[in-house]
């Protein structure tokens, strides 16, 4: 599983596809949502969290169907299915190296990138965190998704169906706990939501997602 996991990770650095596009996506949308809606500091900081976490959770989308589609395309996924190591723990290396490598590098640009939309500390703060407790969720759900339409031809439209209406707790609750704090409001109660559901997601997702692996893969 280890080895799984490093080899995941060094194919996403050396081609760029997924680590670099999901992190060029989000400054882009973070970047412009100024230039479309005005200097004013008051609305940046009104909307700046739900732009954050939309960016973070479309840039995660973009790469999803990377998650097993390549190595299904060159039989790599077929060698793994015959492997002595159970689906279940390839379904979590490889959510895991999403994760990583996109998920991971979200969360650490997510601060300098909430500074342009004028967000107070606090609301730093909690962006930071719930990404860190969000994300997570965001890779399993986007595994589990790319499980499902695996093998499907031109299937990028009906993972987005399948995934989007599954990310929407974690968006909702995601921008609720930086909207709070930013009007320096308790948002613990919202950080304990990503968290459930991050829980939930870890527990049911890698063995829904191998069983899902396997009926494709026979």
């Amino acid at each position: 599983m280890i080895a799984l996991l490093l080899r995941d990770l060094k194919l996403a650095v050396r081609s760029g596809g997924g680590f670099g596009l999901a992190l060029v996506f989000f400054l882009i949308v973070v970047t412009l949502a100024p230039l479309a809606i005005g200097s004013d500091t008051t609305t940046l900081t009104a909307i700046g969290p739900g732009i954050l976490w939309l960016g973070a959770l479309l840039a995660c989308l973009l790469s999803v169907d990377r998650i097993f589609g390549l190595d299904f395309e060159d039989g790599s996924l077929d060698v793994l299915a015959t492997a002595p190591i159970p689906q279940e723990s390839v379904f979590l290396a490889k959510s895991a190296a999403h994760w990583m490598t996109t998920g991971l590098p979200l969360t650490l640009m997510a601060p300098v990138l909430g500074l342009l939309l004028n967000l107070p500390a606090p609301a730093l703060l909690a962006v930071t965190i719930g990404l860190a407790l969000g994300t997570p969720a965001l890779s399993l759900i986007g595994a589990f998704g790319g499980a499902l339409t695996l093998g499907v031809k031109r299937g990028g439209l009906l993972l987005s169906l399948l995934v989007l209406p599954l990310y929407i707790p974690t968006l909702i609750f995601g921008a609720e706990a930086a909207r709070r704090a930013a009007h320096d409001l308790p948002y613990q109660t919202p950080i304990v939501f990503l968290a459930a559901i991050t829980l939930f997601a870890a527990a049911i997702f890698p063995f829904a997602g191998a069983a899902v692996l396997r009926i494709n893969l026979r």
